[in-house]
């Protein structure tokens, strides 16, 4: 017999494995969209991943951000002593309170041109003299905030105190002692006894630990005061004996 001259018809089932239906291994529309997260599978784009890095990017540093502030406000809430604190000479250079860690000072509010400005200035310097500064130290602080009392300049003030009233204790920058600009060290000796000075020459005990134990007035005689720093010193002294 002669061949057929058309091929022959090969079983597409015969000898081969089956497979399901292509439709069948695609998954359907609302499954990809549940796979991606509800978002239709779109091919990217260098552009787009740059988009993608760069919004990340900035969600990171955010969050940096944040954290660093919140860390900076807790360490604002950390309790402080007074020697804490880092204050502005006369030249205006930083000096670190640490210096007088185990001393008692005595923190006062200067005037150059008050009416309290000799008898104080005399009582401040024979004190400081008397107790001596091994264990005690006047600190003055110039503030201009009441009246014409303080007008100069820091440098002004310590030269004018050294050679009108012969103090030898340290005269810091002319500071602020009230309101927003407040010095923060003499703000923690203000809001440790809830007062703000009325006027020149207020006197602050500071113990050698930076707390603040008592305060006066300018008016209260210098007298209170001299016991009182006496009495710390005389502790200061007796503790430093009983440790060696």
């Amino acid at each position: 017999m002669r061949p057929s001259s058309q091929p022959a018809r090969l079983n597409p089932t015969a000898g081969h494995h089956s497979f399901p239906r292509t439709q069948s291994i695609i998954p359907s529309k609302m499954e990809a969209l549940e796979v991606l997260g509800g978002y239709p599978n779109k091919p990217s784009n260098p552009r787009s991943r740059m988009v993608r890095v760069l919004l990340s990017m900035t969600v990171v540093m955010g969050c940096l951000l944040m954290l660093h502030s919140f860390l900076k406000i807790a360490m604002s809430r950390k309790p402080q002593d007074f020697y804490s604190f880092e204050v502005k000479d006369a030249k205006g250079k930083s000096v670190s309170l640490e210096r007088y860690r185990g001393k008692a000072s005595l923190v006062v509010n200067v005037a150059s041109h008050s009416e309290h400005t000799d008898n104080n200035y005399r009582s401040l310097q024979e004190l400081h003299r008397e107790l001596g500064t091994s264990h005690f130290n006047v600190l003055a602080f110039p503030c201009g905030q009441f009246g014409d009392t303080e007008m100069g300049t820091s440098r002004d003030i310590e030269a004018n105190a050294k050679n009108t009233h012969g103090v030898t204790f340290p005269i810091f920058s002319k500071i602020k002692i009230m309101g927003s600009e407040a010095e923060p060290a003499f703000k923690f000796i203000t809001d440790s006894v809830k007062k703000i000075p009325k006027w020149n020459f207020w006197k602050f005990l500071v113990n050698p630990e930076g707390q603040v134990v008592r305060y006066w007035k300018a008016e209260e005689p210098v007298e209170s005061v001299r016991q009182e720093a006496t009495a710390m010193v005389r502790q200061i002294i007796l503790k430093k004996r009983a440790e060696l």
